[in-house]
C-alpha cells in the first residue's frame, strides 16, 4: 500500500510539472524596453550574442509606414533606446551610423532584441534582431510586439534622420495629429565627419 501511495504521489509530481511547462510555452512574452541610461549594462550583459534577423516572421507590422511606427512605439515603450543623437561617438556624426532610432528590449529577463529603423522615414516597417540561440521563440516575441504597438494610439515625437542616399537631414515627427519629415539644415549640435 506505501509503494502505491508513492507511485501516485509521483504520477501527480509529474503531472503538475508537465501541466506547470506546458502552460509555460503558452504565456506571453514579457517585453521590457532597455532605458537608454541602461544601455552600456545592455552591452555588456550581451557582449558575446550572435544576432541574427531570423525568426521574426514578416506581418502586419511590417506594411506600416516607420513614421508611424515611431508614434505607436513611443506610446506603447516611450523614449527610444538610441536615436542618431545618442549613437554619435565623440560627438561627431558618421554616415555608416544612420538610423533615426532603435528601441533595446530583454525578452522574458534574458533574451535580447533590437527594433531598429535604418530608412528613417521612407520605408515600411523596421529591422528586428535577437540572439540567434533563441531563434525558435521569435516568432511568438514579433507577434507580442506587433499586437502591442499595433494596439498603441499614436503619441508625439520627434527625431532627426540623416539619409545618406540623399545626403540630408530631416527632422521627422509626429504632432497635432500630422506626420512631417522636413529637410533641414544640419542640426547645430552634430559635427560632421
Amino acid at each position: 500500500m506505501k509503494y502505491l501511495k508513492q507511485q501516485l504521489f509521483l504520477f501527480f509530481v509529474v503531472m503538475l510539472l508537465l501541466t506547470k511547462s506546458a502552460s509555460a510555452q503558452f504565456d506571453e512574452p514579457q517585453i521590457i524596453k532597455v532605458e537608454a541610461e541602461n544601455a552600456a549594462e545592455f552591452q555588456e550583459r550581451f557582449a558575446n550574442i550572435k544576432w541574427t534577423g531570423q525568426g521574426f516572421n514578416y506581418n502586419s507590422l511590417d506594411r506600416i509606414p516607420a513614421i508611424e511606427i515611431r508614434a505607436k512605439l513611443q506610446s506603447a515603450y516611450g523614449d527610444p533606446t538610441k536615436t542618431i543623437e545618442t549613437v554619435m561617438t565623440d560627438g561627431k556624426f558618421r554616415a555608416g551610423k544612420a538610423i533615426q532610432f532603435e528601441y533595446w528590449f530583454v525578452v522574458n529577463g534574458s533574451i535580447p532584441m533590437m527594433v531598429l529603423d535604418l530608412d528613417g522615414p521612407f520605408a515600411d516597417g523596421l529591422v528586428y534582431v535577437g540572439a540567434s540561440r533563441y531563434i525558435d521563440l521569435m516568432p511568438e516575441v514579433k507577434r507580442t510586439l506587433t499586437r502591442t504597438v499595433t494596439e498603441a494610439e499614436p503619441k508625439e515625437y520627434s527625431d532627426y534622420f540623416f539619409s545618406p542616399e540623399r545626403e540630408q537631414w530631416y527632422k521627422v515627427s509626429y504632432k497635432d495629429g500630422e506626420y512631417t519629415k522636413e529637410e533641414v539644415d544640419t542640426p547645430s549640435h552634430i559635427q560632421m565627419k
